[in-house]
């Protein structure tokens, strides 16, 4: 099968990226399995296993389709009626009501109920392209991972959390310790220290010293790469029950929960959680291969002029709160 994914990123990406990293992770699995892939993405891109286009915003979309290609995977919503067979990947959230189109596929199954659809496809990483966790490290601090100046990610609820506890301490791995963009937060506690954006050997070292991930988000999470990673490195997930994270999070490798006085009392008894379980968890569920072939099944429908929904998907109800309850 030839495949062209289309994203309007750069790849390959070097430190968070989040669907750049799952594209890339896809189309290289999807070679393994001895299909061809195209990438269409930003210009300066470059990959080694697959040949690169340049997407070009300002042409009609159809023109930087190659005539090969058999199926398109959208990571972006189309403008534009497209010709050939294609999908489209909803990575995120939106908060109005649209139509979508009839072949979105979304990222989990509360992100796909919450627009009256049950297509969706779990993120999953190539592990191997990862260092390997050191499973017996000596763990001495919690870690908070994303984008801290956005505050449905709730780096203060992390923060909070913490200084609740006697002891224990927080890596920031997003953000910094002077923060104009949410109202001027400067943190002074010496418990808290801020690493910015990482990646690489840097992110490695840091989440294989961390007892935990904190993730007390305020948003219905789409999917949330930093739990997935965060688990493979041993990890479990300290966070709300918003969005996917029930359903990527069970009671062996986290605990859930919209009252910070829990949440304190779960890290504070880090010790119920198996380094050894998390990691295999998030192993076996959340692997590149298994998202291929997810998508694969999906691309054999609209070859074969299926439609993966029944009907457009839409936002059944607007989200009229800023942020979601956390105590």
């Amino acid at each position: 099968m030839n495949i062209l994914i289309a994203n309007t990123g750069f790849i390959p990406v070097t430190k968070y990226g989040g669907t750049e990293r799952v594209i890339w992770y896809l189309g290289k699995e999807l070679v393994k399995m001895g299909h061809k892939v195209t990438y269409l993405v930003k210009n300066g891109s470059y990959c080694d296993f697959a040949t690169v286009l340049f997407f070009n915003p300002a042409l009609n979309i159809n023109a930087q389709i190659p005539d090969h290609i058999d199926v398109v995977h959208f990571n972006f919503p189309p403008t534009q009626e497209i010709l050939k067979p294609f999908i489209v990947t909803l990575h995120g959230n939106i908060n109005d009501e649209r139509l979508l189109d009839i072949n979105t596929v979304f990222v989990s199954k509360n992100h796909a109920e919450r627009f009256g659809s049950t297509c969706y496809v779990h993120n999953g990483m190539d592990w191997d392209d990862y260092d390997k966790p050191a499973l017996n490290n000596k763990r001495d601090y919690f870690h908070f991972l994303g984008n801290a100046s956005w505050r449905v990610k709730n780096v203060r609820g992390a923060i909070s959390i913490i200084k609740n506890t006697k002891a224990e301490k927080l890596k920031v791995l997003g953000g910094s310790r002077l923060n104009f963009n949410m109202g001027f937060r400067f943190t002074v506690s010496p418990r808290i220290q801020f690493y910015g954006m990482v990646g690489g050997e840097k992110k490695t070292t840091l989440l294989n010293g961390s007892k935990g991930l904190l993730f007390p988000v305020r948003w219905h999470e789409p999917f949330g790469l930093a739990i997935t990673e965060s688990m493979y490195f041993g990890c479990p997930v300290f966070g709300t029950p918003y969005g996917s994270l029930p359903e990527i999070v069970n009671h062996e490798v986290g605990f859930l929960s919209v009252k910070s006085n829990e949440l304190k009392l779960a890290i504070e008894n880090k010790n119920n959680f198996s380094a050894k379980i998390c990691n295999e968890y998030a192993l076996e569920n959340f692997n590149s291969k298994k998202m291929a072939l997810y998508y694969l099944e999906k691309y054999l429908v609209v070859l074969n002029k299926g439609t993966l929904n029944q009907i457009n998907p839409k936002l059944i109800k607007i989200q009229e709160e800023k942020f979601l309850p956390f105590y």
